[in-house]
């Protein structure tokens, strides 16, 4: 049996397991799928010992995505987002990879929404922002970050300058929302709260917004999207993809994504 897992704190809430298991049973695959919580100043030694009891892959989530970079041998995508999400122990040294980045562009993709040489907004300069921001980039977007401390969206913009990115504090939605064709919040404004981090009439129908929090599925500002006109993604989508190219690393076999999806959201 292949013993698969999340590592983080805190993780018993965690809708990963559920959606594991689910293609692990889908596919007669022989596997299991646990959560850790190691002590934070002991996360090397946690990394060696699923290493050494021979742990197959691990999903690595806050506040351990920056800290494991220095336990494993991260892929170029890993390197340059500065975060790792998902590791491999099938080669000598564990490899760390961030599916984040293939969370956002799938998602997008699967709503038919382009991303090369569109204009794109991302709210939030933090780790989901960083992985969203170059993920855009990468696939060709003009991408610029908003952020509320305004240093850190420069310091983002600085770091991912050879993709062009830009960074400023909030008050540049006002400026670059209405002219953008892709819009991502990367900030928890709007979990389990009616609040919304871009002011509903900078909205348009010539916009897609997909907002990473997924707990409610319709977020304020999705609802505000969808009023406009604009189509709308919900970070389930980014949870379920990121999900999706994890197991197809560890497995190397088609994910059975309609089975993953449906028990993932059976849990929201």
């Amino acid at each position: 049996m292949h013993v698969y897992g999340l590592v983080g704190s805190p993780v018993e809430h965690s809708l990963s397991p559920p959606m594991h298991e689910a293609a692990y049973e889908e596919l007669g695959v022989d596997a299991r799928y646990v959560t850790l919580e190691p002590d934070s100043a002991r996360l090397g030694e946690a990394i060696a010992g699923a290493d050494a009891l021979g742990v197959a892959g691990l999903n690595v989530t806050v506040p351990f995505k920056q800290d494991v970079l220095a336990h494993v041998d991260p892929s170029p995508t890993a390197e340059a987002v500065g975060a790792v999400n998902t590791i491999d122990f099938g080669p000598a040294t564990p490899v760390g990879y961030n599916t984040d980045v293939d969370g956002v562009t799938r998602a997008l993709e699967h709503h038919d929404v382009p991303i090369d040489g569109e204009s794109a907004v991302v709210v939030g300069a933090g780790g989901a922002g960083r992985g969203a921001a170059y993920a855009l980039a990468d696939a060709g977007a003009d991408v610029h970050v908003a952020n509320r401390t305004v240093e850190r969206a420069g310091a983002l913009a600085a770091e991912f300058a050879d993709l062009g990115v830009s960074g400023d504090g909030l008050d540049s939605l006002d400026e670059r929302v209405p002219t953008a064709d892709l819009l991502v919040n990367a900030t928890s404004v709007g979990m389990e709260e009616d609040a919304t981090p871009v002011p509903a009439e900078l909205l348009h129908d010539g916009l897609a917004v997909l907002d990473a929090v997924y707990a409610p599925l319709e977020t304020r500002l999705l609802r505000d999207a969808a009023a406009a006109g604009a189509t709308t993604v919900d970070g389930a989508w980014m949870l379920l993809y990121q999900g999706v190219e994890a197991f197809e690393r560890w497995t190397a076999k088609p994910a059975p994504v309609d089975v993953m999806n449906d028990a993932l959201r059976h849990e929201l």
